[in-house]
């Protein structure tokens, strides 16, 4: 039995599917719009952003662009709760699937950051110049 590919890219794709169909569902009062804007730009957002991180110039700007991700899907879950707990859709325990799929993509792009912070070139006064790029992030353990 062949395992399945993990694509992330596919797992942003279908997770902005579901936003927008939970969206759709949603109230028709000025709170249920509201939150629905909120919730269909912060939850589609990250599967645009990504590709912008796969054609990232620099680590630096590669680690900006999964922050940039890493901060839609956060608000997204907190919209996402939001909305459960309102409830502003018809059927709002049908959302802890996806609360918890926000919640693991959260992990996903969390791990991400540290693993792309961990791996930028050393800096200051013994590195080669090709291995200086410049940060605006302070590392751990520098003060």
């Amino acid at each position: 039995m062949k395992a399945a590919k993990y694509d992330l890219e596919e797992r942003l794709m279908e997770f902005a599917v579901r936003i927008t169909r939970v969206t759709e569902s949603m109230v028709r009062s000025p709170a249920g719009h509201y939150v629905a804007d909120q919730l269909l730009r912060s939850g589609t957002s990250p599967y645009g952003h990504h590709g912008e991180v796969e054609g990232a110039e620099s680590r630096d700007d590669f680690i900006h662009k999964l922050r940039v991700c890493y901060k839609e899907l956060r608000e997204a879950r907190r919209w996402l709760r939001l909305t459960q707990r309102a409830p502003l859709v018809p059927k709002p325990e049908l959302l802890t699937d996806l609360i918890a799929e926000a919640e693991e993509l959260v992990r996903i792009f969390s791990a991400s950051i540290r693993t792309a912070e961990g791996n930028r070139p050393a800096t200051g006064r013994n590195a080669q110049p090709e291995d200086t790029i410049p940060s605006k992030w302070p590392r751990k353990g520098s003060a």
